[in-house]
């Protein structure tokens, strides 16, 4: 468990399209075998520390003949930001993919600074 050491909880969300493949027959469309996607996200604020983080597929669409794999994680995260991370395998052909995400965590009080 995450304890905050103030009442400033920030929470802040968006959603990010991480890919079309199939408008332009992309790797996650034509291709098998491992292959990923990364995605930065920037935090509208930073946070006093490090957020917890939650993604998750608001939109997922894919080829119907193959197998549905997929790995999704919000990885590298900062108080400034962090990397979606989409991951399939096999055969599986995916056209596109949208990921929702929300992170929460304390933020910095106005008269707080760090001097070094």
């Amino acid at each position: 468990m995450k304890r905050m050491r103030n009442h400033l909880i920030g929470v802040d969300h968006g959603e990010v399209v991480l890919f079309s493949d199939f408008e332009h027959d992309g790797i996650m469309w034509t291709g098998e075998g491992a292959r990923q996607t990364r995605a930065h996200v920037e935090f509208s604020e930073s946070f006093r520390d490090i957020p917890a983080v939650q993604v998750h597929l608001s939109m997922f669409d894919m080829d119907n003949s193959t197998n549905a794999r997929a790995d999704l994680q919000a990885e590298d995260i900062t108080s400034d930001g962090f990397a979606i991370v989409f991951r399939t395998w096999g055969d599986t052909k995916i056209a596109r993919v949208r990921v929702a995400w929300q992170a929460i965590g304390e933020l910095r009080q106005a008269d707080e600074w760090d001097l070094y």
